[in-house]
């Protein structure tokens, strides 16, 4: 009466991946953070060793900002040609690349940076995409949160435990980040997230990597939120590079940098807290008190900078609200990206990086000419007092679901008129 077919019966699972949520994503965005984490202050460290000169690191992180940008620019054509589950698998791959490299040490330690710094930007992109594929415009807030939540070990216990280890055994914490790259490779592929959501089939030869360029410069919302991302990025770098430069140059250890960064990354645990600050005071409003305090902090360390630990308080403080900003000013942008460019647009995002990497140290290195390294930090406050004054022209509502502004809508039409002459 029926007919027993002789295919094979695999369970569902193995059929079909379930769709990756936004969990999924910050346990991939955690590992990551293992990656770089560890290294997140020992590379500053290892670069001044190699090169002793602050000047001279500047202008090397500068040289490796443009190579990683026209990298950057360059995956979205390579993912038309290249699969995009192999471009991260290749991002990856750079990683561990990069840890090999640092740990052979000397000028090698220019080189693993550069193949980290391309496999950051890779990876992020790659990222970014899938974010995009799989979860809904609404989620994006609380994905966010999530991925900074899950970021926040690694982004704690990784600067104070890369010196630390560093001082045991030079090659440690490259080991350890070596591993943590194999280990992200691993997941990612058990994940199966393949290549992505098909929007359109392609319907031409693949885009030269400046031709999207033109879509993003049509777009005033993209464009202010790729620019508080950049400034975001360049207050971490001053941060991240150049508080150990400053800690040895006043006669500190260089624990002190890791323990401070340690210090201020643990705050990611709060990450759910500004996700309820940024729903109270709405997105523009998160983003304005981010930049305002940030900036002002960086500015006033310069003020006090003979005092070393009195700067090394303010510049903590304005950390705080960076990660304020890692939640929030990265938002605008992603809201406003429209499906049939993910990549594309994930590409120009994930710019900012490499954008701050060349602006950072070459205004630091401008500065260095005339100031001591203190005026570095006066300089990226200013530029985040000028991301404040910028978001100012946020919309009201940029990030709240469409639901709840039809409520609010007529909540509003609901309300008596004002009495007469008022």
């Amino acid at each position: 009466m029926f007919e027993r077919s002789n295919s094979p019966q695999f369970p569902l699972w193995l059929r079909r991946a379930p769709a990756p949520g936004a969990r999924g994503f910050a346990i991939l965005a955690g590992i990551e953070a293992l990656v770089r984490g560890i290294l997140v202050t020992v590379m500053p460290l290892a670069m001044y060793r190699a090169f002793p000169d602050s000047s001279l690191v500047s202008e090397i992180y500068f040289s490796i900002g443009i190579l990683s940008l026209a990298a950057g620019m360059m995956v979205p054509t390579l993912t038309r040609l290249i699969p995009r589950r192999w471009m991260f698998t290749l991002g990856a791959l750079l990683f561990v690349a990069g840890n090999l490299l640092a740990i052979r040490g000397g000028y090698f330690v220019a080189a693993g940076l550069l193949c980290n710094t391309i496999a950051t930007v890779t990876v992020f992109i790659c990222l970014n995409a899938y974010i995009l594929d799989y979860i809904a415009k609404f989620e994006l807030v609380k994905s966010e949160t999530l991925r900074m939540f899950y970021s926040a070990l690694a982004w704690t216990v990784g600067p104070v435990a890369g010196v630390w280890l560093m001082d045991l055994w030079r090659p440690a914490p490259f080991l350890v980040s070596l591993c943590g790259a194999v280990v992200l490779l691993i997941v990612f592929w058990v994940m199966r997230l393949g290549n992505g959501k098909l929007i359109t089939k392609a319907r031409g030869p693949a885009l030269n990597p400046l031709a999207y360029l033109g879509r993003f410069f049509a777009q005033p919302r993209l464009i202010a939120g790729w620019l508080f991302a950049v400034m975001k990025s360049c207050g971490w770098w001053v941060y991240v590079v150049y508080i150990p430069i400053y800690a040895v140059e006043s006669g500190l250890s260089d624990k002190v940098a890791g323990a401070m960064l340690s210090l201020s990354n643990a705050l990611l645990f709060a990450t759910p807290l500004m996700l309820r600050l940024i729903q109270r005071r709405t997105l523009r409003g998160g983003v304005r008190l981010g930049f305002m305090v940030a900036g002002t902090a960086f500015v006033v360390a310069t003020l006090v900078s003979p005092w070393p630990w009195a700067a090394l308080g303010f510049l903590l403080l304005g950390s705080v609200f960076l990660i304020l900003l890692d939640v929030s000013a990265g938002l605008p942008f992603l809201l406003a990206v429209k499906p049939s460019e993910r990549t594309e647009m994930s590409a120009v995002y994930s710019s900012f990086r490499d954008v701050s990497g060349i602006v950072t140290p070459g205004v630091a290195w401008l500065v260095l000419l005339a100031a001591p390294l203190s005026g570095v930090f006066a300089a990226a406050g200013a530029l985040l007092l000028g991301g404040w004054v910028m978001a100012g022209r946020l919309h009201p509502q940029l990030g709240v679901a469409a639901a709840t502004r039809v409520l609010q809508r007529r909540n509003a039409a609901k309300l008596p008129p004002p009495p007469h002459g008022h």
